[in-house]
């Protein structure tokens, strides 16, 4: 068993309908404790915060191109667009295992008044 790799927090999946699924389980990610320590719950509904900021701030070319559907222990998207779906897991990917990153974001939800329904 390999226990330097680090755990992808985030997988895409092919769905019975042909189309894509992200899936990102709450809880699980390197940066749980900041996002507490933030005032902020890691759970499903805050990873679609961040990804609906990440789109507003920095990727306007993936709005539109899927489709949001939290819940308490997970974040999921879905899209017939795999490449969408690909860039948005590459951004929350670097939310996830960064402790700068989700600074960075949450910090710049306070400033934009953007809140997180966490």
């Amino acid at each position: 068993m390999c226990q330097d790799r680090p755990v992808d927090p985030i997988e895409i999946e092919t769905t019975e309908s042909g189309g894509y699924s992200l899936w990102l389980e709450a809880g699980t990610t390197d940066v749980d404790d900041v996002i507490r320590e933030l005032g902020h719950e890691p759970n499903g509904y805050f990873w679609e915060g961040v990804a609906e900021l990440l789109v507003a701030s920095e990727a306007a070319s993936l709005g539109g191109r899927f489709s949001s559907d939290p819940e308490a222990g997970a974040f999921c998207a879905y899209s017939d667009d795999r490449a969408a779906l690909e860039d948005l897991a590459a951004r929350l990917r670097k939310v996830a295992t960064e402790e700068t990153r989700v600074r960075q974001l949450v910090d710049l939800a306070t400033a934009t008044g953007f809140e997180f329904d966490d």
